[in-house]
């Protein structure tokens, strides 16, 4: 793997710690429901789900 895909999927790692760091977190934290699912397990879940996604993306695109 060339060295900017690797830094492709250390920005998706920063960015990760970003979205799952407790301040960034907490703004989901209502009594809001999606589904009956309470909001921040939704965006939890959502955040996970894209961040596997886009990985996947850029492993299978750029694998060399």
């Amino acid at each position: 793997m060339k060295k900017r895909h690797e830094q492709k999927l250390i920005i998706l790692s920063v960015g990760l710690l970003i979205a799952f760091s407790i301040p960034i977190s907490l703004l989901f934290n209502s009594e809001r429901e999606v589904f009956g699912y309470p909001i921040i397990l939704v965006y939890l879940f959502t955040v996970w789900m894209i961040s596997i996604i886009i990985s996947f993306v850029i492993i299978k695109k750029y694998d060399e």
